[in-house]
């Protein structure tokens, strides 16, 4: 039988440089969080969301880089078990792109907001209620503060908003790390000054946030991105995504067929 993260003292953690005591830390910001998130809208909704991006992304990012590894090393059927989160996180970076392109005060942005938000939370419970004790079970107290220390490090360089098509492990989520990372962090600055800012700068300010978000679509687009993912993550609220390839195929094939036909007709006339 596990005890919880979240029923640990500093102590039977690891300390305070134990992967795990930041894990919880961060946890306990997000509800915070999700709290304040509820009821609001417009402006306030958007600065919510914002410091909700800037936490969770570069958190995941790092787990999937840092810890799942180690998990999928020492547990016997760590694979499934960061699979499952692995899905989740798939699940929240495919919603809040959603999200980002909904109005505000629509019926849907509100269902895909309360998705997400349960998605979090469900997040949070799976890890600290059964990946991490059984982490906790299997490495020494000195490995778990090298492990913080090392997630530490790669949360502070982390991407900070959705990128569904990059990968979900190594390496393309390290390959990913740096250029997103930059990107992202250069639209959150412009992200923040939007808020509140002048009528007369905000056309400006939109025009330079969206050619940050352009340009990082470019860069997870690359096919290096995509290196070491389980094509189950690629799933999107647990339905498989849209075939575009068969599509495109399907789509060109009766283009030509459409074409054949007319210059048929054309002979027969």
């Amino acid at each position: 039988m596990y005890t919880s993260v979240a029923d640990q003292t500093t102590d039977e953690l690891g300390g305070p440089l134990s992967v795990l005591v930041r894990q919880k830390r961060d946890h306990v910001k997000l509800s915070a969080l999700l709290e304040r998130l509820r009821g609001t809208s417009g402006e306030d909704q958007a600065g919510v969301l914002l410091d909700i991006y800037r936490l969770v992304f570069p958190h995941a990012f790092a787990e999937e880089s840092v810890l799942w590894p180690v998990l999928r090393r020492v547990l016997p059927d760590g694979g499934e078990l960061t699979l499952e989160v692995e899905r989740e996180h798939q699940e929240v970076n495919e919603l809040v792109k959603k999200l980002e392109g909904l109005e505000d005060g629509s019926p849907e942005r509100a269902d895909v907001l309360g998705r997400l938000m349960e998605v979090l939370d469900d997040d949070v419970r799976d890890e600290e209620d059964a990946l991490f004790p059984r982490l906790q079970s299997r490495v020494s107290r000195r490995e778990l503060q090298v492990l913080g220390v090392l997630w530490e490090l790669v949360r502070r360089i982390a991407p900070t908003r959705a990128h569904p098509v990059v990968a979900r492990r190594p390496p393309g989520n390290v390959v990913a790390a740096l250029p997103l990372s930059v990107l992202d962090r250069g639209r959150d600055v412009v992200d923040s000054a939007l808020l509140g800012a002048p009528d007369r700068v905000v056309p400006v300010l939109h025009r330079v946030s969206s050619t940050l978000a352009r340009a990082s679509h470019a860069v997870e687009l690359l096919p290096i991105m995509r290196s070491g993912e389980d094509p189950s993550t690629r799933y999107i609220a647990r339905k498989p995504p849209f075939p575009w390839g068969t599509a495109v195929v399907s789509a060109a094939g009766a283009g030509l067929a459409v074409a054949a036909a007319w210059r048929a007709l054309r002979r027969a006339a």
